[in-house]
């Protein structure tokens, strides 16, 4: 365990070193932020039908998505990955730790480090030098935010438990088919791109038990004071579930693989 620690802070280290690249990062969300609001403003404006989220909850939930968008779970690690079809993941194999762990502690430091990067300055723009109406939103009071600060804590490891299993599932292929297949599923099921509360109501129970709701969707409607703060309870057990039933899931295509696994390469 010591020395999974150490590689998550070591990977995390060299991560915060990014700097211009979580610059230019910054300035792609921004950019796709302002016309994901404007579209928006334009539904909202050629509508008279009630909708599930104000305007102003819906602006509130794209900029906190753009901010927190290093931590959705759309790929696996791509060193890993090249590793794996390179053959060099012979040298992983041999190392005298339990590699799925391992793999997963650099996970969660390649998630969390460029989100601290990119976060800090993104908000400060979206809630202070944009138009009133168009900015993010402070939560609606201090047990919403702590409990969405909680939340977002399993939304990490939610995620870092789906990214390792598309790093694993490269063991299995020779392809890249689950790097095309999952950012699909990822953006569409966690309400990256439309909050989940536009979709149909018979779509909603669907949603809402997929584990891909507890990365975003969960985590900001607690923010915002959508869900009381009597549904934290089924919400943080939702994440842990699936998080458990994703570890185990990977751990057994890791014991699987180093089974039937051939080195190419090398």
């Amino acid at each position: 365990m010591r020395g999974i620690v150490a590689l998550f802070r070591l990977r995390f280290m060299v991560n915060l070193q990014y700097k211009a690249a979580a610059l230019a990062n910054v300035f792609t969300q921004l950019f796709f932020g302002f016309v994901m609001v404007m579209v928006y403003e334009a539904f909202f404006n050629s509508t008279s039908v009630a909708m599930p989220m104000t305007f102003e909850q819906t602006v509130t939930y794209i900029w906190l998505g753009q901010g927190l968008l290093a931590l959705i779970p759309w790929s696996g690690d791509r060193e890993v990955q090249a590793m794996i079809r390179k053959g060099d993941v012979a040298y992983e194999l041999v190392r005298p730790v339990n590699l799925y762990w391992f793999w997963y502690s650099r996970l969660l430091a390649l998630r969390i480090a460029p989100m601290i990067l990119r976060s800090i300055p993104l908000f400060l723009v979206a809630s202070q030098l944009i138009p009133e109406e168009l900015r993010v939103k402070p939560p609606v009071d201090l047990e919403h935010f702590l409990v969405f600060l909680l939340t977002m804590v399993g939304a990490v490891f939610l995620g870092g438990a789906l990214s390792n299993l598309i790093t694993i599932s490269t063991l299995f292929t020779i392809g890249d088919g689950m790097d095309r297949f999952f950012p699909a599923l990822v953006i569409f099921f966690s309400g990256l791109v439309v909050p989940l509360s536009f979709f149909p109501d018979w779509s909603q129970p669907i949603f809402r038990y997929l584990p891909f709701s507890g990365l975003m969707d969960t985590p900001y409607k607690l923010y915002m004071g959508i869900y009381p703060l009597d549904t934290v309870p089924f919400a943080l057990l939702h994440q842990l579930f699936w998080t458990a039933l994703l570890v185990v899931l990977g751990q057994w295509m890791m014991r699987k693989a180093d089974k039937r696994i051939v080195v190419q390469g090398g």
